[in-house]
C-alpha cells in the first residue's frame, strides 16, 4: 500500500516541481532566459525544446538573445515565442531572433497573473490525474481480490487526503506568485 502512495507523491511532486519551473520563467521586470524555457518549436516533423534548436542569452536587463543554430528554423522558433501566450514581440536579424522584455505595464502584470492561473490549472489537472491513477489501481485491487472493500475505501480516502493537500500546496504557489507579479 504505501509504495503506490510513495509512488502518488513522487509524481505529484513532480507537477509541483513542474509549476516552479513554469512560475520560474514568469519574470516581473527583468529579462530571464527560464522566460523562454518553456516554449516549444515545431522543427523537423516533431515539436522541440526551444533549447534544442537554439541558445538563449540575457545581452541586458531587457533583452532576451535567441541564437537560433538551423537558419530554416529561425521562423518556427519566432512563431513559437509569439504564440506562447508571453506577450513577447521577437524580431528576427539573420539567424538571431532577439525578443524584447516590455515594461511590465498594468496590463501586461494582468496577462501574467492570467498565465500563472494557466499553469496552476494544468498542475491541478496533473495532479487529480494521478489521483485517478491511484484510484484505478486500486479498485482493480480490490476487484481482483488483493485487497478487501475496506481498505480499498481507506486507501481511497487517503489518495484523496493526498490530492487536496497538494491542491492546496498549488492554490498556495499561484497566490504567492500573484502577489509577486502585481506588487513591482
Amino acid at each position: 500500500m504505501s509504495a503506490l502512495m510513495d509512488d502518488l507523491k513522487k509524481r505529484m511532486d513532480g507537477a509541483l516541481h513542474q509549476l516552479s519551473q513554469e512560475f520560474a520563467g514568469l519574470r516581473t521586470g527583468r529579462a530571464s532566459t527560464n522566460l523562454l524555457e518553456h516554449i516549444v518549436v515545431e522543427a523537423y516533423g516533431s515539436n522541440l525544446p526551444l533549447n534544442q534548436v537554439a541558445n538563449v542569452t540575457v545581452p541586458e536587463a531587457r533583452m532576451l538573445n535567441v541564437q537560433v543554430w538551423d537558419k530554416g528554423m529561425v521562423k518556427a522558433v519566432e512563431k513559437a515565442i509569439t504564440n506562447a501566450g508571453l506577450g513577447l514581440n521577437p524580431s528576427a536579424d539573420g539567424q538571431l531572433v532577439r525578443v524584447p522584455v516590455p515594461e511590465l505595464s498594468e496590463e501586461r502584470r494582468k496577462e501574467l497573473v492570467k498565465v500563472a492561473g494557466k499553469y496552476a490549472e494544468n498542475t491541478r489537472v496533473a495532479v487529480r490525474n494521478v489521483r485517478r491513477d491511484g484510484m484505478d489501481t486500486t479498485k482493480k485491487e480490490e476487484k481482483d481480490s488483493k485487497i478487501s472493500k475496506d481498505e480499498a475505501h481507506k486507501r481511497g480516502e487517503e489518495i484523496q487526503k493526498i490530492t487536496d493537500d497538494y491542491i492546496k500546496k498549488v492554490d498556495d504557489l499561484l497566490k504567492t506568485k500573484e502577489k509577486e507579479v502585481l506588487s513591482v
